[in-house]
């Protein structure tokens, strides 16, 4: 087999070749990015996209991607795959804590 490396287009959430993940022949998009800090959420209205920055923390920024896809009758088939990808990002902009090495006495 020989291996190749798909281009993942904009605003494609699963990253497959399929006409429901396709972000440029729906009428309808989400797609989820990341921004400095936190994510941005973009959905297509008319024609036009328009982005969010979505930066508030975990848990309000899953709230406001369930109400923007499911809530609203936008997409919710893509309500999922909008959340994994973003918990994604959150996840990775996190600090990472060095762990603690502890020092304990020694025995006489």
């Amino acid at each position: 087999k020989q291996w190749y490396q798909r281009r993942v287009r904009a605003n494609n959430i699963s990253g497959k070749n399929s006409f429901k993940a396709n972000g440029l022949v729906n009428k309808h998009v989400v797609g989820i990015k990341p921004a400095d800090k936190g994510v941005v959420l973009t959905t297509k209205s008319k024609g036009h996209l328009t982005s969010t920055t979505l930066s508030r923390g975990g848990r309000r920024t899953i709230k406001t991607i369930r109400a923007a896809t499911a809530g609203s009758h936008y997409r919710p088939d893509l309500t999922d795959s909008a959340i994994r990808k973003a918990s994604a990002i959150i996840r990775s902009q996190k600090n990472k804590s060095a762990a603690k090495r502890r020092s304990r006495k020694h025995k006489n």
